[in-house]
């Protein structure tokens, strides 16, 4: 009886003991949310990261850090796009960037120079990683087409985001089976094309066939097959895009530059420009700009730089001037 008696003796205890130490944490966070200079109440600045006075301004806390995400969510799944592990995922690459890379250089963490076994060992790991991350014929498809946009686009100076837009056309057309009958040297050099010319920083067929591996015929029928069956929204290409790539090549200055869009637009309200290679139109203006601007180049330097002959530049610059003329003529 006495050590029951005892041992609820002991356990009054405790209690006791926890609920003081409960009433000095709650009187210390009681005394954290006020000021201890004027007792006033305080609030905290997320923005600037500071904890102030409310009564008399004084700064308590500053530099605190916020450690939550710097991205809001409003439901699960939102959260659950949002949430980021890892390198951001690209379709770009045929696993989108999910799988393992085993780098090539032969070194360990500390960067000291690996044995030679080890060597043996790192390359047939590499071997096998680079079987594994292509399982079927798909797979292997799509790997080298995306190899082939991303050589062509570094070739031809392409943004980064020219080369995703390319490689989402690319696997729209493999998912839509559009590729039977094709190369994948074909069709990845017509989403390249399809998708410099959707963002606006448009190449010619003869820009794109020189870094290609297939004729400029094929490229033209299947890029047009390609953008018939994906039901893509293609704007014809305009002739001013081409003009400060030509323009900065040649080492033009500003005025000559915004001198070639003024002749653009005056053809394109004459309707000149109607039935016109834009990449002609646009290297007879850069060409007639340069004239008037007292930057004299020659025909064949913008030839070499555009691409297209030299007749055809002749042949557009008379026209973009004539049209220059009938507007200011009485």
């Amino acid at each position: 009886m006495s050590d029951k008696v005892q041992t609820y003796t002991d356990e009054r205890a405790d209690t006791a003991q926890s609920d003081e130490q409960t009433t000095e944490t709650e009187e210390e966070s009681v005394d954290e949310l006020v000021c201890p200079e004027c007792a006033g109440s305080l609030a905290t600045d997320t923005e600037h990261g500071e904890t102030v006075c409310e009564d008399c301004g004084l700064v308590v806390d500053e530099d605190s850090i916020d450690r939550g995400p710097e991205w809001r969510a409003f439901d699960s799944r939102e959260k659950d796009e949002k949430s980021r592990v890892g390198a951001p995922t690209t379709n770009m690459m045929h696993d989108k960037g999910l799988s393992t890379n085993i780098g090539w250089q032969d070194k360990d963490a500390y960067g000291n120079q690996l044995s030679a076994s080890q060597r043996q060992k790192m390359q047939r790991l590499r071997t096998w990683n680079e079987r594994f991350r292509t399982r079927d014929s798909k797979e292997r498809n799509l790997k080298q087409a995306l190899g082939e946009i991303d050589r062509m686009a570094s070739a031809l100076g392409l943004p980064e985001s020219v080369r995703e837009t390319a490689s989402v056309i690319y696997r729209r057309a493999l998912s839509d089976d559009l590729l039977p009958g094709r190369s994948i040297e074909g069709v990845s050099t017509a989403a390249l094309y399809a998708a410099a010319r959707k963002a606006g920083t448009p190449r010619s067929l003869d820009e794109i066939s020189a870094v290609s591996r297939v004729e400029k015929d094929e490229i033209a029928r299947t890029y047009r097959y390609v953008v018939r069956e994906l039901k893509l929204e293609i704007q014809p290409a305009d002739p001013e895009q081409y003009v400060p790539r030509f323009a900065s090549d040649l080492g033009l200055s500003d005025e000559a530059e915004r001198r070639a869009r003024q002749l653009l637009q005056t053809a394109k309200e004459q309707e000149v420009h109607s039935g016109k290679s834009p990449v002609g139109l646009a290297a007879a203006a850069v060409y007639a700009a340069s004239l008037l601007t007292n930057e004299k180049v020659t025909q064949s330097e913008v030839s070499e730089i555009a691409n297209i002959s030299e007749v055809t530049i002749r042949n557009r610059y008379h026209e973009l001037l004539e049209a220059e003329e009938s507007i200011h003529m009485p």
